[in-house]
């Protein structure tokens, strides 16, 4: 029987190094379904507002960072803004100038979290700095962006330049706020991941996009993953490429011997479920999923992406999965 290093070396493309960066989870479905918060639209970002509800995403992020405390990893605060577009905004009584406060807030919300992780060289957990010596942990905050519509659903026909004028006001902020990155997630058409890379390059801020699969491996508009990723990677190529709100077991249905596509993932932000998206849309209790089922799909998964460096979880997850992806106690 061959050892795991033996296979790694027999089969080329294989991954052998660990992820270097932990992620958060499924912020929305964690709070609304485990502390009874209402977020219409799906929106974190009105928590902002209040003492409370900035204590309760302290309290959130800080599990995380307790898991990449633990794990010897590095953290990305990714902020609450999934839901802090224009039409969003709008939606939920907001007006469009409203955006930019709205994520620079957030951006400053999260650098004060990391400030404080860094200055003290102590996770809440009470662990030691991640390298063990006392210093701070790593810790990088990034802006999220959502798709335009729905999650699950693709729309009408859009072209990049017009989503990348609708995404240019958020990205806008955080790359006036100096966040690492921007990472846009969720997305389920090539046509706005481009316009997402194209606005963030004119504005001079790495960028990252997320792509999110149906059962069989597609896009929601039909586009099979690894035809996505290629696609996209000719016409305007991110630093970082991930796919997140679908279970492993989804995303490993669009692989092949010959997925070249899987030289270029290096982010999984995966669900608990292996639910459809339809039928998580129509549930009206949460399916955190089987762990144990979770882990075993996604390290099948892990071992075919040779460059995955980023890795948390979406919706049902909460810090006991994005824990155990990583193999350690919280």
């Amino acid at each position: 029987m061959l050892t795991d290093a033996d296979e790694a070396q027999a089969l080329p493309g294989r991954r052998t190094t660990r992820p270097r960066w932990v992620t958060d989870g499924g912020l929305e479905t964690d709070l609304i379904f485990h502390h009874g918060v209402d977020l219409p639209g799906f929106a974190a970002y009105p928590l902002l507002e209040t003492a409370e509800g900035r204590a309760l995403l302290s309290q959130y992020y800080a599990g995380f960072a307790q898991v990449a405390s633990r794990a010897g990893a590095g953290l990305l605060l990714e902020t609450p803004t999934w839901r802090a577009s224009a039409d969003w905004v709008v939606a939920l009584g907001g007006v469009r100038s409203d955006v930019r406060r709205i994520n620079l807030e957030s951006v400053l919300f999260l650098a004060g979290l990391a400030e404080n992780l860094i200055s003290d060289g102590v996770s809440p957990g009470g662990a030691a700095g991640f390298d063990g010596s006392g210093r701070g942990p790593d810790v990088r905050v990034c802006g999220v962006l959502g798709p335009r519509g729905d999650g699950y659903i693709a729309g009408d026909p859009t072209s990049a330049d017009e989503f990348g004028d609708y995404h240019w006001a958020q990205i806008a902020a955080f790359a006036q706020s100096g966040v690492a990155r921007v990472t846009a997630y969720t997305l389920t058409t090539v046509a706005e991941a481009v316009g997402v890379v194209q606005a963030a390059r004119a504005q001079g801020v790495a960028v990252a996009v997320s792509f999110t699969v149906e059962t069989d491996g597609r896009l929601p508009d039909g586009t099979p993953l690894g035809e996505a990723i290629e696609s996209l990677r000719l016409q305007a190529a991110p630093d970082d490429l991930l796919v997140n709100c679908a279970h492993p077991s989804h995303i490993a249905a669009a692989l092949t011997p010959e997925a070249a596509w899987t030289d270029h993932v290096t982010g999984l932000r995966v669900n608990a479920s292996r639910q459809s998206h339809a039928e998580l849309d129509d549930a009206a209790e949460l399916d955190e999923g089987d762990i144990v089922d979770l882990v075993t799909e996604h390290e099948r998964l892990a071992a075919r992406l040779p460059r995955l460096d980023i890795v948390g979880g979406c919706c049902g997850t909460d810090v006991r999965h994005v824990a155990a992806l990583w193999g350690v106690d919280v």
